[in-house]
């Protein structure tokens, strides 16, 4: 599972030809709830749109119930789950563009963080549902990555904890983009939910940058 990337930069959106640049400003990096640019048709128009990383917002989340994560959905279950369901019926697709993942290697007997991309360096984007919410001042949308067994995939197998199932973002190809997101059916949708060919894509360690030495007593910030 992914809850960690970098979206694509604004430099780099030209080569996502069928969408506009997004036209607001967002991290560098994103985590849950982070604001980021998804790609999506709107009545069968290409639309660049800003969505909230994590299909349910913690905001969203009723006082009480015990906080969890949406960030990835389970391509196997995602017509059963509470939070993916309608979405998925609706066929309510998009494309999470990125320059790179990130996900914990554990082959050093701790956690280490790596950056994963494509073998060119280009720009991808991940398979993911959208959903809307109505808010005081207009509609948000929040988003969610679509996740697949990676037991077997030379590249993907070796991250997250021992043990644990391994899982891999769906990578869809730049000629599969409007097909993708034209879906009819879940058939046709599921027909595109496949695990990316490991020697089209690269992969090395990336631990986080280390925090700066605060010279105020305050806790410091992430080097940049």
């Amino acid at each position: 599972m992914c809850t960690n990337y970098r979206p694509t930069s604004r430099e780099q959106f030209a080569g996502f030809s069928d969408f506009l640049e997004p036209l607001f400003e967002y991290p560098a990096e994103t985590y849950k709830d982070y604001l980021a640019p998804i790609l999506r048709l709107d009545n069968g128009t290409p639309s660049t749109d800003g969505a909230t990383f994590a299909m349910v917002p913690r905001r969203r989340i009723p006082p009480g119930v015990k906080v969890f994560d949406t960030m990835n959905a389970r391509a196997e279950t995602v017509d059963e789950k509470r939070s993916y369901s309608g979405a998925w019926k609706r066929q309510q697709l998009c494309l999470i563009p990125c320059e790179c993942v990130f996900e914990p290697s554990y082959e050093t007997g701790k956690p280490v963080r790596w950056r994963i991309e494509m073998a060119s360096r280009r720009p991808f984007a991940i398979a993911g549902l959208w959903r809307a919410w109505e808010d005081p001042d207009g509609i948000s949308l929040s988003m969610t990555m679509l996740t697949v067994n990676a037991d077997g995939h030379p590249l993907m197998k070796r991250f997250h904890r021992p043990g644990d199932e391994k899982r891999s973002v769906v990578i869809i190809r730049p000629e599969d983009y409007l097909g993708w997101l034209g879906s009819k059916s879940a058939d046709e949708a599921r027909s595109f939910l496949k695990l990316y060919p490991a020697d089209e894509m690269f992969a090395e360690a990336a631990p986080k940058p280390p925090r700066s030495k605060p010279t105020d007593g305050s806790q410091g910030a992430l080097l940049t």
